[in-house]
């Protein structure tokens, strides 16, 4: 009996997607949304925003509450992270981290909601991402609470996972714009590579699942030396992010990603000590934590240290 194609699985990316023979496509996680509004608990203020409406391109804002009139704010441009295919701007993991966040640090943030794959394969979350942040430094953005309360001579860019990855490529396109960036946030940030980076080597099972999962999401890729996967493999690479004045690399001691994050903030200190960089890097391990333990016990005492972190970084 021939089987069901529209139960049959063709490729099983658990825990983020799966896709059947017959071309369905299944999220497994992050799928609900929270609507923008006024928070109860900290009356942070957030708003959605489009910036193209023909790519479905947009944003979502958030503002502290009791702005003075005159007030300029911090900018933080976030990019979420869900492996280029899942979570999105509104999903409760990132609207309710972005909400403490900025009432902890009183600043404006430009979440960007971008395309994921496979629908839209990279590169077009990276071109979605560079719009939302080209529109927000634009000097005449159209939206009233970033040119009234944005102070362009401190925008900072973050992310996590993938929006980690993210984070890294647009300030390299920004320093080639000549677009000002004060800060980079880069938190457990998906880099990879096919050298042997740490004490052991990667289990050649998962590298191989890495490398399939990084083809679904980019079929135009070269493999995990891509310098969109591994930005550390070619000489010049980092030569963009010399342009910020300083950079913060997080990491969690149990997370498969650690090793390439700390190898990101090594290249960043060498080059302070070359004299190469002239501006400051911090290194932050959360020690028996795994990946975005942060985000997925927020109550933690491990992931409060986090938040204060990011935002002693900022302000």
């Amino acid at each position: 009996m021939e089987k069901d194609p529209d139960t049959t699985v063709e490729h099983d990316f658990s825990p983020f997607i799966r896709i059947y023979k017959s071309g369905r496509l299944e999220r497994l996680l992050s799928t609900s949304v929270v609507p923008a509004g006024t928070d109860l608990v900290t009356g942070v203020i957030s708003k959605d925003v489009p910036i193209n409406p023909t790519t479905g391109v947009s944003a979502r804002l958030y503002l502290p509450p009791d702005i003075p009139s005159d007030a300029k704010l911090p900018i933080l441009v976030y990019f979420h992270g869900g492996g280029f295919v899942t979570e999105t701007a509104a999903s409760p993991t990132y609207h309710n981290y972005l909400t403490s966040l900025v009432s902890k640090a009183r600043i404006l943030v430009v979440s960007a909601e971008y395309r994921r794959a496979p629908e839209h394969p990279l590169p077009a979350a990276y071109d979605d991402c560079w719009e939302v942040l080209a529109w927000t430094t634009s000097g005449s953005c159209p939206n009233e609470r970033v040119s009234s309360f944005g102070d362009l001579g401190r925008v900072y860019l973050g992310g996590d996972s993938a929006g980690g990855n993210v984070t890294h490529h647009m300030a390299v396109k920004a320093a080639s714009e000549r677009i000002r960036i004060k800060g980079l946030i880069l938190c457990h940030p998906l880099f990879r590579g096919s050298d042997t980076v740490g004490s052991k080597p990667e289990d050649p099972v998962k590298k191989e699942k890495s490398l399939k999962f990084w083809r679904f999401v980019y079929p135009a890729t070269t493999g995990l030396d891509d310098p969109f996967m591994n930005p550390m493999a070619m000489e010049g690479s980092m030569d963009g992010v010399y342009k910020c004045e300083k950079v913060l690399v997080a990491v969690a001691e149990n997370d498969g990603l650690r090793d390439r994050g700390k190898l990101y903030y090594d290249k960043l200190h060498e080059a302070v000590l070359s004299g190469k960089w002239d501006g400051r890097a911090e290194f932050y391990e959360a020690e028996g934590e795994g990946h975005i333990f942060y985000l997925r016990n927020s109550s933690s005492d491990k992931a409060g240290e986090m938040m204060q972190k990011v935002v002693s970084f900022i302000v």
